[in-house]
């Protein structure tokens, strides 16, 4: 069946169209048309009133390891199926499970799932492949990743997955870094410079590698210093893309509104890093098969080490609408266009446009999450 949304507030990547509509169909998973007026319903089209609220392309969530309880290591398809539902309550359509610095067994088996996943399909959220975050990462860096699973880069360790894997957290510096660096986007995965001490000439040899993106970007890595500018310097200095968690925990609202305007908003992409306890309310959790509290908002281990967060993508978004001048098209195009381009799927998500695939949101005047709309059908709980 074809569907109508009518009187919306339409955020294309590039401007806002004021009460316009979109017709779609479930059956093709198609945008069908948008247009800057409201369409007429034909017979046997189900007609959705926006109601002056606003339609934004499905949000795409490249750095996530859990919700509701779940992580992408439990290894289950039950796991990927409720944090896939979570996600979609919260306007994400797609993502990519991500796992952890654990024993590589455990890997495997949480990649052979992920696997499954993309291929069988989920209740919410699309899988579109997997984050690997680790193992091959700095102890000096190690974050809320598990030292004892630490292993230098092993080629075969993840060459069996090149299917499913889209982007892999690493160390440049770690001796091996830079032949799997090659072969990783000799293959279009994405190799990502986190939980690292590297030095900013160290970067400098991993980008001529093929390295080209940086993980929750000033976490976890060595800062900025005006004699040794390190991995944070690395990123301004080079085209590569960005993550970024606005949850204003991570780091200073300010820290969000220059990074933004420093590296540009295309190469910036917007992601939760959210942990099992993203859904629920406060209370101690699992990260890694390590203990975490989640209290104000914040998830940390006993140390206080951060440990992901809670942050989910349309919280980030209002974020940004609340601490930044940035238009709703900037803000919205790191969490739709931006992911979907570094995953090579700017030619069939991330935009509101006919023919793309019909993955939306639509929010209220407050950005409150109303409907979301993966491949035309209606996600409902």
């Amino acid at each position: 069946m074809e569907k109508l949304i009518k009187n919306a507030n339409i955020i294309l990547e590039d401007r806002v169209i004021n009460k316009g509509s979109i017709i779609f169909k479930e059956e093709n998973s198609k945008i069908e048309k948008v247009a800057a007026y409201n369409l007429e319903a034909e017979a046997e089209m189900e007609i959705i009133d926006a109601r002056g609220g606003y339609l934004t392309a499905g949000m795409i969530d490249t750095h996530i390891h859990g919700g509701s309880g779940f992580d992408t290591m439990d290894a289950s398809a039950e796991a990927l199926n409720e944090i896939s539902k979570v996600l979609a309550s919260h306007g994400v359509t797609s993502f990519l499970p991500t796992t952890m610095t654990m024993a590589a067994e455990d890997i495997h088996a949480a990649l052979e799932n992920i696997r499954q996943a993309k291929k069988n399909g989920t209740a919410g959220a699309q899988v579109l492949g997997a984050h690997a975050e680790g193992p091959f990462i700095s102890t000096d860096y190690i974050g809320a990743q598990n030292s004892e699973n630490l292993i230098e880069p092993e080629i075969e360790l993840l060459r069996d997955y090149y299917d499913v894997v889209e982007i892999v957290t690493m160390a440049p510096e770690v001796e091996g870094a830079l032949e799997l660096i090659k072969e990783l986007h000799q293959n279009n995965i994405t190799a990502s410079a986190g939980h690292s001490a590297a030095t900013y000439e160290e970067f400098q040899q991993a980008y001529q590698a093929g390295m080209d993106h940086f993980t929750h970007l000033y976490n976890a890595m060595t800062g900025l210093h005006h004699r040794k500018p390190g991995l944070v310097g690395a990123a301004f200095d080079s085209e590569s893309t960005v993550e970024l968690i606005v949850d204003l925990i991570h780091h200073h609202q300010a820290v969000d509104r220059f990074t933004i305007q420093a590296k540009g908003v295309d190469q910036v992409i917007l992601v939760s890093d959210g942990m099992e306890a993203a859904g629920l309310k406060e209370g101690e959790y699992e990260l890694g098969g390590q203990k975490v509290i989640v209290k104000d908002g914040a998830a940390r281990l006993e140390s206080g080490v951060l440990a992901g967060s809670v942050l989910t993508l349309d919280q980030a978004v209002r974020n940004l609408m609340e601490v930044t001048e940035l238009s709703l098209p900037e803000i919205f195009r790191m969490a739709t266009l931006n992911p979907a381009r570094k995953l090579n799927l700017d030619h069939q998500l991330g935009r509101l446009k006919p023919g793309y695939q019909a993955d939306l949101v639509l929010f209220d005047k407050n950005f409150k999450v109303q409907k979301t709309f993966i491949k035309g059908r209606e996600f409902k709980q």
